[in-house]
């Protein structure tokens, strides 16, 4: 059991679903779908706004070198608040409940910076974290070490007293490299019973 100090999450597939695959799928089918991500490197255009390029900015470039794939490119754009969603509630039961306890509760999330904006107008808990470590204000991304210095720098919590929840299992490996606990989240009731095993227990607040 480690003597956490904090409780840091991700975001998107920690606290709100992030699967712009199953959006595309709804909009212009399975088939389509993975042609246009064939030919077409959303991806690619995404991880770089998370790195502080310009959202709108750069799904319009993108779409102009693909005319083609024009309207389906901007729906990136256009459907973004869809792409971004369920709420995953369980989770933001626990950070609310981590707070009431006296917790402090940091997210470090690969995130752009209109994109994040646009994230908190919707979903308002996303501004009850104490403390907000978006990869496109910062301008490195997870799993670069630099991102993880950067939260321990700021946050002035030693890396062994930091608990850090997130759906890729390449950025908690990078965590627990530098001396922080780390669970991969899938569901609810792992998480949950991970964090007993680190000595908190949380009364979930709706």
């Amino acid at each position: 059991m480690n003597d956490i100090h904090a409780v840091v999450f991700d975001i998107g597939n920690v606290l709100v679903g992030w699967q712009p695959e199953a959006f595309f799928d709804s909009r212009i089918g399975a088939s389509r779908r993975q042609k246009l991500f064939a030919e077409v490197d959303l991806n690619g255009m995404n991880l770089a706004v998370d790195r502080g390029a310009p959202f709108a900015e750069s799904v319009r470039g993108l779409a102009a070198q693909h005319p083609d794939w024009h309207d389906e490119i901007m729906l990136w754009h256009d459907g973004w608040p869809q792409m971004f969603a369920p709420v995953i509630a369980e989770n933001v039961a626990l950070l609310r409940g981590l707070r009431a306890q006296g917790m402090p509760v940091f997210a470090l999330s690969n995130f752009g910076r209109e994109t994040f904006a646009l994230a908190c107008e919707t979903h308002n808990f996303l501004t009850e974290f104490d403390q907000r470590y978006i990869s496109g204000h910062l301008g490195v991304l997870k799993p670069e070490p630099e991102i993880y210095r950067i939260l321990e720098r700021e946050s002035g919590v030693p890396p062994q007293n930091l608990f850090f929840i997130d759906d890729r299992p390449e950025n908690i490996v990078a965590a627990i490299a530098r001396g922080w606990s780390g669970h991969v989240f899938e569901h609810p009731d792992t998480l949950q019973a991970d964090l007993q095993k680190n000595g908190i227990n949380v009364a979930m607040q709706i």
